[in-house]
This record gives C-alpha cells, sequence and structure tokens, in this order.
C-alpha cells in the first residue's frame, strides 16, 4: 500500500484543484450575462438553422474512411524501425500491404465516396 499512497495523493489533488477551480470560478466569477454571449459558439460564426439537422451519410463515411487510412498509415512506424531485421521479406510485406491499401483507396474513389460535389 505503501506504494500507491503517492498516486492516492496526487490524484486527490487533482481532483480537488480541478473542482475548487470549478466552484472558485462559479462564485468569485464576475456575472453580466448578454444575449450573445448566452448564444451558442461555433468557430466564430454565427448558428444558422437547427443544431439536430441532419447530415449526410456521406459525411461519416469520409471520417470512416480517413480513420482506416490514417491507423494503417501508423502500423508503417514500427515497420520502419524493424526494416533492417526483416530484410527482403519484410520489404515484400509492405508492399503488399501497399497493394491492399491501393486496392481500397482506388475503390473508394471508383464508388464515389470521396466526392463531396454531389448531394445524397
Amino acid at each position: 500500500m505503501d506504494g500507491w499512497v503517492p498516486i492516492l495523493l496526487l490524484m486527490a489533488f487533482g481532483f480537488s484543484f480541478a473542482a475548487g477551480n470549478v466552484f472558485l470560478s462559479q462564485y468569485l466569477g464576475p456575472r453580466n450575462p448578454t444575449a450573445e454571449k448566452l448564444a451558442p459558439y461555433e468557430c466564430g460564426m454565427p448558428p444558422v438553422g437547427d443544431a439536430r439537422e441532419r447530415m449526410s451519410v456521406k459525411f461519416y463515411l469520409v471520417a470512416m474512411i480517413f480513420l482506416l487510412f490514417d491507423i494503417e498509415v501508423a502500423f508503417l512506424y514500427p515497420w520502419a524501425v524493424a526494416l533492417r531485421e526483416l530484410h527482403w521479406a519484410g520489404f515484400v510485406q509492405i508492399l503488399v500491404f501497399f497493394a491492399i491499401l491501393i486496392t481500397g483507396y482506388i475503390y473508394v474513389w471508383r464508388k464515389g465516396a470521396l466526392d463531396w460535389n454531389t448531394r445524397d
């Protein structure tokens, strides 16, 4: 239990510091609400329309495709580190990996999933 005491103390300090700042700002902070200050903030642009507007499925599809390709590219870092130990077998494996990746990219491109000009 002696090894956990510093960790528990640090967690208690962090929680009390965060909670203390929230409560202090609630009671000591200035209160001057205006209509402009109470409006939702959306990247500096005034909000237009309903916030619960339906999004196109294509938006989510592009997001998932981005995550898929991004995560697959993250696998290149361990391969690059271990390249000297892998020799030619590792090089052939990465060529197969890229062939599959490029095939998937071409498939998605031909299906029109990356085309933002069309409206569903």
